[in-house]
């Protein structure tokens, strides 16, 4: 018991990331890929609590470091609110706009593409979720419209709209469901996890009463972190304060990100916002390398043209060649890795993601020209 315990703290001492410096097409990661900034931040403020040590009791109004200034001023001018806050992750502000807005037993409408977060923090609030759904295959698209009769139907007190969503990158109308939530008075949750920090999105803009980023997938952060706008007007229920401590929100049990993860997204934030004014850059380049893959046999779901840098790829070639080798699934990682590059899930062949957001246009040249090298290698 002592030898093998020995083993695990040895393992605990020499940890290094097996991908590191290869082409990062993961979509967990691309976004969130820390800045030079962001990493002499984390060095400076990884020692426990040391983002409160000027702390007079509220997180979001500490003046050193300047995070007052940034969730204050900085973070609702980016996402278009009025009122910000951080949380620990975009799961945590669903869930906390849930829990402040709708009572057990309420019904909430949310798209079919929603991510698997969205219905365990309605059954964690005690609601009951009814799905708009998706046009099935192969482009998985949300019909905005399609909300209305469930409107009328379930008289639900939230509506949430995944935006893009995480498997397939699709954009649905999120400025036409505003205008419909606005028309039948239902407060509309906009979860922007792979929206906001890699393209131009503000709440304003669409129509919601609240928007959702996630810092670790989408602004440059460690993780886990989140972002959290709405009108001022649920400033008072949201964000409400403890009874018996009033500078605590109940909510947010007093303070969420109190070290690295909220350093990193302020260090990161002023690269973030300029990034964002250049989407339509990656939008052609991901159309590009869409375009290149299909003219190998893949096959891309979700919208086309696609509008987001996710994308979700069938690959029959490849899962036919994982059946008639020793690796099976595992060889197409493998020959990945062998070539420097990281992103499909590790023993996915029939269907995988990747997102170029982080690749430029020479590496994903290479990339396309290592997937012919991999059918050629094994045809």
């Amino acid at each position: 018991m002592k030898q093998a315990a020995n083993k695990s703290l040895r393992k605990l001492a020499n940890l290094r990331r097996q991908h590191k410096d290869l082409i990062n097409l993961m979509p967990l990661q691309t976004g969130g890929i820390l800045t030079d900034a962001a990493k002499e931040a984390l060095k400076e403020f990884g020692d426990g609590y040391s983002v409160c040590d000027f702390c007079l009791g509220s997180l979001c109004d500490i003046t050193n470091p300047p995070v007052r200034d940034f969730v204050h001023e900085l973070l609702p001018q980016f996402l278009g609110c009025e009122v910000a806050t951080i949380t620990h992750g975009a799961r945590e502000a669903k869930f906390i706009v849930m829990h402040s807005l709708a009572q057990p037993g309420n019904s909430i409408i949310v798209d079919g593409n929603r991510h698997y977060t969205t219905i365990v923090a309605a059954e964690r609030a005690g609601l009951n979720v009814v799905e708009v759904p998706h046009s099935g295959y192969p482009e998985f698209r949300i019909d905005v419209n399609d909300y209305i009769p469930l409107i009328e139907k379930h008289n639900p007190k939230l509506i949430l709209l995944t935006y893009p969503d995480g498997n397939y990158g699709n954009l649905p109308d999120a400025t036409k469901l505003g205008k419909i939530t606005q028309e039948y008075g239902i407060p509309y949750i906009l979860n922007g996890a792979y929206a906001v920090g890699r393209m131009p999105i503000k709440m304003s803009d669409v129509g919601a009463d609240f928007i959702i980023g996630s810092g670790h997938k989408s602004m440059a952060s460690a993780g886990p972190c989140g972002v959290l706008g709405m009108k001022k007007k649920w400033e008072e229920i949201v964000l409400r304060k403890a009874k018996a401590y009033s500078n605590k929100e109940v909510e947010l049990l007093g303070c969420t990100l109190r070290g690295v993860p909220l350093i990193t997204l302020m260090a990161s934030f002023p690269y973030v916002k300029e990034r964002v004014n250049h989407w339509d850059e990656q939008v052609a380049k991901t159309q590009w390398f869409s375009g290149e893959l299909e003219k190998l046999g893949f096959k891309q779901l979700g919208e086309k043209p696609h509008r987001h840098d996710l994308l979700h790829f069938e690959a029959p070639m490849l899962y036919d060649i994982s059946k008639r080798v020793r690796e099976r699934g595992y060889f197409f990682y493998k020959e990945l890795k062998d070539r420097g590059i990281w992103g499909p899930q590790p023993g996915m062949t029939k269907a995988f993601k990747v997102s170029t957001f982080a690749a430029n246009k020479e590496q994903l040249v290479f990339v396309v020209n290592s997937f012919k090298a991999i059918l050629s290698k094994y045809s």
